[in-house]
């Protein structure tokens, strides 16, 4: 007699759920409520269900995603239901269970965004509004997407966040931009307030809101543009910075795409990997500083642009870049100081990974021949910079000459790049 065949588990449904609860779940999502043996949701959600959801109601616990694997283990063999906060793909828990439990074993039923809502009250193309999430993150992140004329939406942590998004705007230069936080989107109890950022005065309400934003610039506010070459005065530094014509050239040859992590060895003020991180939401940095003082410097002015995800290690390279390369294989890597350090271009080339780019910038002898010996070894391209800038001369204008800047910038080989040193 053959054994009977292991069924595999039933699939967990993933249901969304808006403020309106029970009433405005589609017949598919009430009826996988109802046959759920075990529910799975926040406490809110979870008192949304009326009795005829017999399930085991299971509440998540803080935080949240190290309890995902365990509490799906304790009870796979039964019928779940997950509920989430509208679409459960957008920005909701149906990431983590795709990652967990892989997107075969889901039924994902989605509920209407609040983003969903929001243009529809507002009468903002979807498609053309910026949408930025603060539940969990730095409400700094929004310092980014704060261009003149565009379209925000801010998902909110709680009820506090409409003042601190005000506070925000305020300080970057965008205090006349309008604001309206929506409450209790889809909900009987819908409500909405509006103001000015820089006279924002209404008291914290509902903590399911979403705020939106026409972005609007002060006279004197300072202009960041979306491309790398952000005026030196964005920043805030000693002296050790890369200045902003050579920083726009280094960020073209190192080429950032979405996804990609960057080393910036000897970070000084930061500015190579901010703007990497800069140019898309996913982008990854880790900044190498080993003055102390820069390395906090470097901290600030990432929080001030809208990047506070910058990994900061303060430390001497290449000594510090042991730890890094357990993490994490670099896509690129910038050395922008102490490049003459025993070891730290070969440290830097090792660990890049095959098909990454390395980008050198020097303006002393000693770097210069080392990075021409490189270039000799290696190939890719050696350029100098030179930047003037118009100045007073008397009554007349002439050119003053900023230090010429010696870029070496190359690709690593994706299959058995040779070790630098070896001349054999």
């Amino acid at each position: 007699m053959s054994p009977s065949p292991v069924l595999p588990p039933p699939p967990v449904s993933v249901v969304g759920i808006g403020a309106d609860g029970w009433s405005g779940l589609s017949g598919g999502a009430r009826e996988a409520l109802r046959e759920a043996e075990v529910v799975i949701g926040g406490a809110r959600q979870l008192d949304l269900l009326p009795p005829e959801c017999a399930g085991v109601r299971v509440a998540w616990p803080s935080p949240l995603r190290p309890a995902v694997p365990r509490l799906l283990a304790e009870h796979r063999e039964r019928r779940i239901a997950v509920l989430a906060s509208g679409d459960p793909m957008f920005y909701g828990i149906g990431r983590a269970l795709a990652e967990e439990l892989g997107p075969e074993s889901l039924r994902v039923l989605p509920h209407p965004s609040s983003v969903s809502y929001a243009c529809a009250r507002l009468g903002w193309p979807l498609e053309d509004t910026k949408v930025v999430t603060l539940v969990g993150r730095p409400a700094s992140r929004l310092a980014v997407s704060l261009h003149e004329g565009r379209r925000l939406l801010a998902l909110s942590a709680d009820a506090s966040t409409p003042a601190m998004v005000a506070a925000l705007l305020t300080a970057h230069g965008f205090g006349p931009s309008r604001m309206r936080v929506l409450e209790q989107l889809g909900s009987e109890a819908e409500a909405y307030v509006e103001g000015v950022a820089e006279s924002w005065a209404h008291a914290p309400g509902d903590r399911l809101n979403v705020i939106a934003i026409d972005c609007r610039a002060s006279q004197d506010a300072l202009r960041l543009g979306a491309v790398p070459g952000l005026p030196d005065e964005a920043y805030e530094h000693d002296g050790q910075l890369t200045k902003r014509h050579i920083r726009a050239a280094t960020l073209g040859a190192l080429a950032p795409a979405p996804g990609e992590l960057l080393w910036d060895v000897g970070g000084g003020s930061g500015s190579i990997a901010i703007e990497w991180m800069r140019t898309h939401a996913s982008c990854r940095a880790v900044s190498v500083e080993r003055d102390p003082a820069r390395a906090e410097r470097i901290v600030r002015n990432a929080d001030r642009l809208g990047v506070p995800g910058l990994k900061v290690v303060t430390g001497p390279a290449p000594s510090s870049l042991s730890e890094l390369s357990e993490l994490d294989v670099p896509d690129a890597v910038f050395i922008g100081g102490g490049l003459t350090a025993p070891g730290l271009l070969d440290a830097c080339w090792e660990a890049l990974r095959p098909g990454g780019r390395l980008v050198a910038n020097t303006v002393t002898l000693e770097s210069e021949a080392l990075l021409a010996e490189r270039y000799r070894e290696y190939g890719g391209e050696l350029t100098r910079l030179a930047v003037a800038h118009a100045v007073p001369v008397g009554g007349f204008t002439g050119w003053r000459q900023a230090m010429p800047v010696t870029q070496w910038s190359v690709r690593k080989p994706s299959a058995s790049a040779p070790v630098p040193g070896d001349r054999t």
